[in-house]
């Protein structure tokens, strides 16, 4: 305290701590005021930092493939599950099997033919290509594969692709126009 006053020392972290008081790599390029030198998920493909075409967040993704498991629980249920005992709780109480069936099928066809699951699409999000050609079914099926096995997914680089994407050469960008 020189002169009877406190003095303040510039928090780097706001006032937070531990994980939390890192900043986004969006924030922290805009910090450091660097323009076009400073790193954020996609530029190495050429993508935008925010908005449309911009790469989409885990949490975003994650919010829409649970939509999509949902989903395709309630369609399994409705179409391929009959309670025995003529309750309807039998069906819920039960394991169902064919729930990964469905949803394989949903995520390989949506994201071949469209780019976007209904989830993805609820959300404003789709799948693309690094080469700009459409998904198609192979790469979709490998994709939705890895997927389902869940590690490689939760398996990303700086540019947030999962291992399912780096196989599938594809990135899940914003589309900016949630349904």
């Amino acid at each position: 305290m020189p002169n009877g006053r406190t003095v303040r020392r510039a928090d780097p972290h706001g006032g937070r701590s531990g994980y939390r008081g890192c900043v986004t790599n969006q924030q922290a390029a805009r910090q450091q005021g660097t323009g076009n030198d400073a790193f954020y998920p996609g530029r190495v493909f050429g993508l935008p930092e925010d908005g449309p075409g911009s790469v989409a967040g885990w949490s975003r993704r994650f919010s829409a493939l649970v939509i999509d498991w949902l989903l395709c629980s309630v369609i399994a249920i409705a179409f391929l599950y009959h309670p025995s005992s003529g309750h309807a709780a039998d069906v819920l109480a039960g394991p169902r099997l064919w729930t990964p069936v469905v949803f394989a099928v949903e995520d390989i066809l949506l994201t071949a033919f469209t780019g976007s699951t209904i989830g993805k699409r609820l959300l404003g999000l789709r799948v693309i290509r690094l080469d700009d050609q459409p998904v198609g079914l192979p790469r979709a099926a490998i994709r939705t594969i890895l997927l389902m096995l869940v590690v490689p997914a939760m398996i990303m680089d700086r540019d947030l692709r999962g291992l399912h994407d780096k196989a599938a050469g594809t990135v899940v960008v914003r589309t900016g126009h949630p349904a």
